[in-house]
């Protein structure tokens, strides 16, 4: 790819528009020979990005890198409006105090324990599409009711309301696909429905999640404030499915489009697992890199001076392409192993919700491998359409056949 920036100046970041899956070959040129290097977004002031794995790690999981010093700044980021706010802004000790009343919900032993119900909803929604008969479109009919039903049963969320989040919910994950206005409404009208849940709660308390929420709040000495539990509650609801969704569309793009490895994976379902793993390295979800780190004092990153203040964006998708911690990293290989890759990111603010993304994921492809083996694109995948004007890359529809 052709530079073009002048001598000096930040080089224009995103490098080109979100294409399929594919990662712009500028961050493996910038891996070689200019692994931190000046940029600037649509919007914001300009920033570093760091592109090699072990700088990431420390953008990502060093203290002297903060996510609380962008509250008031101009952060760098592909949106008009601000990204910031809530637990995402948040560092220790605020951060761990927020993070922990959820944590609990999140472990691998809770997860496992929702296993079998998500196995028997992937299962319902198959045979719905079974009784439908081919061609299905998978986003629709499988992609998304899948972790929204979860995360609704997790949460404690009516499945009638459930039509009303996933509209909502895009306020989070929109770059350019909504208006100022529409998010503004959006994201009021998402957190006016969980504080409604959130008095439900008070008046009969249950065991989920928001119920859970509520009682650790009402009994800490109110550490938990009232909108912190709202927008918490709001972001659990809205993060917990919207990347689910978008990776099961996303892993069986893949998988269909690489036949030779969907072939090793039909005949050794075991890796389904692994499987998970290497396409959550191999799959850059983000339509570009975001949530700045702010350098709380000098340092370097690759022999280049980072200044006090100044902000750093870790380039995770081009971090789990380094060819200094995986072997030939552009090759998709389901054999590899699960691997150091940091896909659902490192360091405090590292996925809260992982284990469950996991199991969802293992569920979905398992699911769909062992029910529909002879699943098979019933389009050219040339023609398949891809979102656009969000946080993350995914398509909009994904028709099958079997």
């Amino acid at each position: 790819m052709t530079d073009t920036r002048q001598l000096g100046a930040a080089r224009r970041y995103p490098f080109s528009e979100p294409d399929r899956l594919n990662l712009d070959p500028l961050y493996a040129e910038l891996r070689r020979e200019e692994p931190v290097t000046r940029v600037r977004l649509p919007y914001g002031e300009e920033a570093w990005l760091a592109t090699r794995y072990q700088d990431v790690k420390v953008v990502l999981g060093d203290p002297r890198f903060s996510r609380a010093l962008s509250v008031g700044r101009d952060e760098p980021r592909t949106s008009p409006q601000q990204i910031g706010g809530g637990i995402l802004s948040m560092d220790p000790p605020d951060h761990s105090r927020l993070r922990r009343l959820v944590a609990k919900a999140f472990t691998a032993r809770r997860v496992e324990q929702l296993r079998p119900a998500t196995t028997a909803i992937a299962d319902e929604l198959v045979d719905a599409m079974a009784a439908a008969g081919p061609p299905a479109d998978l986003v629709e009919a499988f992609s998304t009711p899948l972790p929204v039903r979860v995360i609704c049963m997790l949460l404690g969320v009516p499945p009638t309301d459930q039509h009303l989040f996933r509209t909502w919910s895009e306020a989070i994950i929109s770059t350019t696909s909504l208006s100022q206005e529409t998010i503004v409404g959006y994201l009021g009208s998402l957190h006016a429905y969980m504080a409604g849940l959130i008095a439900q709660r008070r008046e009969t308390p249950t065991d989920d999640l928001i119920g859970a929420m509520v009682q650790a709040r009402d009994e800490d000495n109110d550490r938990l404030t009232e909108q912190e539990m709202v927008e918490l509650a709001a972001g659990l609801l809205a993060a917990g499915h919207e990347t689910t969704v978008t990776q099961i569309s996303n892993f069986m793009y893949v998988l269909l489009t690489h036949p030779e490895q969907l072939a090793v994976l039909r005949a050794r379902p075991e890796l389904v697992p692994d499987a998970v793993e290497e396409l959550m390295r191999y799959v850059p979800l983000g339509a570009a890199s975001a949530f700045a780190r702010y350098a709380t004092e000098d340092l370097e990153l690759s022999g280049v001076r980072i200044r006090a203040g100044e902000p750093v964006i870790a380039a995770l998708s081009s971090a789990n392409r380094d060819a200094a911690v995986f072997e030939e990293p552009d090759r998709l290989d389901l054999t590899r192993g699960a691997g150091p890759h940091i896909g659902f990111g490192h360091g405090v603010h590292h996925c809260l919700g992982a284990q469950l993304a996991r199991m969802e994921l293992q569920v979905a492809l398992g699911t769909l491998l062992r029910r529909l083996p002879g699943l098979a694109l019933a389009v050219d995948d040339k023609e398949l359409p891809w979102k656009s004007g969000l946080l993350v890359r995914g398509l909009r529809s994904l028709p099958v056949t079997w």
